[in-house]
């Protein structure tokens, strides 16, 4: 199995890159074609399926907040991934998990969940 922590740690700066500009075009190439996504957006109802996933984001990208990723951290699992990670917003924290597939040679999201948490610390991440 190879390590692609480097890689994955990119998709996901790649994402909240796309978050924080409000760029849909760049928010919809991060997410994978082909597997199965959703989403959980804090306090809504789960997401299911690609179209209602991007739908979702076309709405918040409009007016997004300013959003940064803290002290992520990757388990990689053979052709998938997920990072835990805490989002700074304003007046407040959230935990977040973003999952990744390996898909087309490129790390593609398949799955985001954010909510109320304690954020994890940086000490907390080795």
């Amino acid at each position: 199995m190879s390590h692609d922590h480097g890689e994955i740690l990119a998709a996901n700066e790649a994402f909240y890159a796309a978050f924080r500009r409000g760029d849909a075009d760049a928010m919809d190439a991060i997410w994978a074609q082909r597997a199965e996504v959703a989403c959980v957006h804090p306090g809504a109802t789960p997401l299911h399926g690609r179209e209602a996933v991007m739908e979702s984001w076309e709405q918040i990208l409009g007016g997004p907040p300013p959003i940064q990723c803290v002290n992520p951290r990757v388990h990689q699992l053979g052709d998938a991934a997920f990072v835990i990670c805490g989002e700074r917003v304003p007046g407040g924290a959230l935990v977040a998990t973003n999952v990744f597939v390996s898909e087309d040679g490129a790390w593609r999201m398949v799955h985001h969940h954010a909510g109320p948490g304690v954020p994890p610390q940086a000490d907390e991440m080795n």
